[in-house]
């Protein structure tokens, strides 16, 4: 008989529980479905797997999520690893202490039902793309303030662009994200809750039945590429 605890000799590694993840953002969550394309590199690289829900609505800040209270309602229900919360670049003072002001709230109701924040940082539009370091530093601050986990996406599409500026991240508005775009989020955002590099990860998903990404072995290391120098500068 096995002590308690053992595990026979030869078994396989110990499967991970799944992260169950709730997206609470705006149409730069929805685009190009990122929770879907998490889920996907989740899949694709073996693990550790995620289970990911989007609760999105367009235009939305949180206090507007707050307001209408689905968001709320979901968290209390329970059962979230992560809780990633999005709003808009957040650069200018006022967005600057919204972003603060709802991050603390919404983080007391996900810490109260057992989950973790973590704030997905975004970018302006093209147009005010002198903006990037306010974005950045914006985020940064919400997550410092609650100890949450920053999953720093415009950072690493700043740093994709010192690899190659031609990579085309934005969508056609110019502030919307490509598929390029979502694919670095995701990376970004898969590495943060996982822990797992991005660097190797498939350049090629099928993210929903009858749906598939593609990109370039090329493109896709570029991108693995930005998304790992930005976790391990953010990490030291």
């Amino acid at each position: 008989m096995l002590p308690a605890g053992a595990r026979p000799a030869g078994a396989g590694p110990v499967a991970q529980p799944a992260q169950r993840v709730l997206f609470v953002g705006n149409s730069l969550t929805a685009a190009n479905d990122l929770p879907a394309l998490v889920e996907a590199l989740g899949r694709a690289a073996g693990g550790p797997a995620v289970e990911a829900v989007g609760l999105t609505f367009n235009n939305f800040s949180l206090e507007d999520h707050w307001g209408r209270g689905d968001a709320r309602q979901a968290i209390e229900r329970g059962g979230w690893t992560w809780v990633v919360l999005q709003q808009g670049p957040s650069a200018l003072p006022d967005s600057q202490v919204s972003l603060r002001d709802w991050t603390r709230r919404f983080d007391a109701e996900i810490r109260k039902a057992g989950g973790r924040t973590a704030l997905y940082m975004v970018w302006p539009s093209r147009a005010r793309a002198f903006d990037f370091a306010g974005v950045s530093a914006s985020y940064a601050a919400a997550a410092r303030e609650i100890a949450g986990r920053l999953l720093p996406v415009g950072d690493a599409w700043r740093q994709a662009w010192a690899l190659d500026r031609s990579l085309t991240l934005y969508g056609p508005d110019a502030f919307h994200p490509s598929e390029l775009g979502s694919y670095l989020a995701a990376l970004v955002i898969y590495q943060g809750l996982t822990g797992r590099s991005p660097a190797g990860l498939p350049a090629q998903l099928v993210v929903r039945p009858g749906r598939a990404l593609v990109l370039d072995d090329r493109t896709a290391g570029l991108l693995q590429q930005a998304a790992a120098a930005v976790a391990a500068t953010r990490s030291r």
